[in-house]
């Protein structure tokens, strides 16, 4: 029995119009969704006329080519299909008396009106979008999922791969994430007085969380991935854009730029994680440092003007900025750090800001300095799972000569990380004390 025919391979022309296709989606999806959804209300909705627009690109630019201006013409395109939606449900009345426009008039009057409704204030429809995707009535595993679906036009196999997470598993967060704010009639509107400064805290909280992950990867084989440390940095970028006076917006952008200017030096090219004093300064990209001490200096002028405590993301890359500043790892200003510690200890009191304040303790006034706060850590059982809490005790242990204590702390951090790179970097750590 014969076996059936591979299936032809698509035409060089197919696969140059569908990269196309891809690179003009990241580009305008969210301009688009965020269009739509001031039109029709619901985010849901948006993404499915969005999506409706892509499928059409998908069938019809392979043949005709791609459009001179295909932005325009995935928005003139949803545009069509939400009037065609809004003639057929309940919503168009709605819609179209907070337009100021009835639908029985002509459809060429109703289409100019809705071609300014999604035209006029571009950034304020994206801004909407930010506060919305990252809404606090979604938990944060959903809004990190959501923004990254329509803010940062990623598919969900895309987003599934960077987390490691089951496909199926995040396209239901996003199903959910969308009906949950339906059902919530969350308005899609920029929050105004006390809550917009909570919700900047939300929208802030998601993208660093994506830049985290990207940054030290909790699970799996490789260190890091860089793809989402820039999906974070281009999010943060934009906010910075829409909301230019909040101070921990540019201060966030500060510390994602610092810290992605290291991403080349922080893997030897087996891709074996290397430490921040160990790393080549040589490969860190100055570009970055440069951009990410431009926003710091913005976040610096905001506290001022305000009048104002300077926050969390700002003091973080004022840390970052004195790393930044070093031409080696021996001038670093570690009495510096550790003042801003402190103060970031007052800010925003935590576990994790403690172990990073022993650290900046011991290189500023030796290890036992550092090793009393990890101690204190210790006692009071924070961080009991984490495993960069008995790491950094194994490496203040060491330089005070207590080689086999240290030796049993790395073996516990090697037990508890479950990134393998960072795993076998902690058992050689603990071989060479041997």
């Amino acid at each position: 029995m014969s076996l059936p025919a591979p299936p032809p391979a698509p035409s060089p022309a197919l696969v140059a119009a569908h990269a196309a296709i891809a690179a003009v989606w990241r580009i305008e999806s969210a301009r688009l969704i965020a269009g739509l959804a001031r039109m029709v209300g619901d985010v849901g909705v948006a993404e499915e006329l969005a999506q409706d627009a892509l499928v059409l690109a998908l069938e019809r630019w392979p043949e005709g080519g791609v459009p001179a201006n295909p932005g325009a013409w995935l928005m003139a395109t949803a545009k069509r299909r939400a009037i065609d939606m809004l003639r057929r449900r309940p919503l168009l009345e709605r819609t179209h008396a907070a337009i100021g426009r009835e639908l029985d008039e002509r459809q060429e009057a109703a289409v100019a009106q809705l071609d300014d409704a999604l035209d006029d204030h571009v950034g304020d429809d994206l801004l909407r979008l930010v506060f919305t995707a990252c809404h606090p009535v979604l938990s944060t595993d959903a809004r990190v999922a959501l923004t990254l679906r329509v803010l940062g036009g990623l598919t969900t196999a895309e987003i599934a791969r960077a987390f490691l997470t089951p496909e199926p598993t995040i396209a239901q967060r996003i199903v959910r994430a969308k009906r949950t704010l339906a059902e919530a009639r969350v308005p899609f509107e920029v929050p105004r007085g006390a809550e917009l400064e909570a919700r900047v805290a939300s929208v802030l909280e998601v993208i660093y969380l994506v830049f985290n992950e990207g940054y030290t990867a909790t699970a799996g084989d490789d260190w890091m991935r860089p793809a989402l440390c820039e999906e974070a940095l281009r999010l943060g970028r934009i906010v910075a854009e829409l909301v230019p006076q909040e101070s921990e917006v540019h201060g966030l952008v500060a510390l994602m730029e610092i810290q992605a200017s290291r991403l080349h030096a922080r893997t030897s090219p087996s891709g074996e994680p290397i430490t921040l004093l160990e790393q080549s300064r040589a490969r860190w990209d100055h570009v970055l440092i440069h951009r990410g001490l431009r926003a710091l200096a913005r976040a610096e002028a905001l506290v001022r003007e305000q009048r104002h405590p300077m926050g969390t993301y700002a003091l973080q890359a004022a840390i970052a900025a004195c790393h930044a500043r070093a031409r080696t790892a021996d001038e670093t200003d570690w009495v510096r750090i550790a003042a801003l510690y402190d103060a970031l200890s007052q800010v925003a009191p935590s576990p994790i800001v403690e172990l990073n304040r022993a650290v900046a303790m011991s290189m500023a006034f030796g290890p036992a300095a550092g090793l009393e706060i990890i101690d204190a850590l210790v006692d009071a059982g924070a961080l009991a799972g984490y495993h960069l809490l008995p790491a950094v005790r194994a490496d203040l242990l060491a330089k005070l000569g207590r080689a086999d204590e240290a030796r049993g702390e790395l073996a516990r951090a090697a037990s508890l990380t479950r990134n393998a790179r960072e795993r076998t970097l902690l058992l050689e750590r603990a071989a060479k004390l041997s």
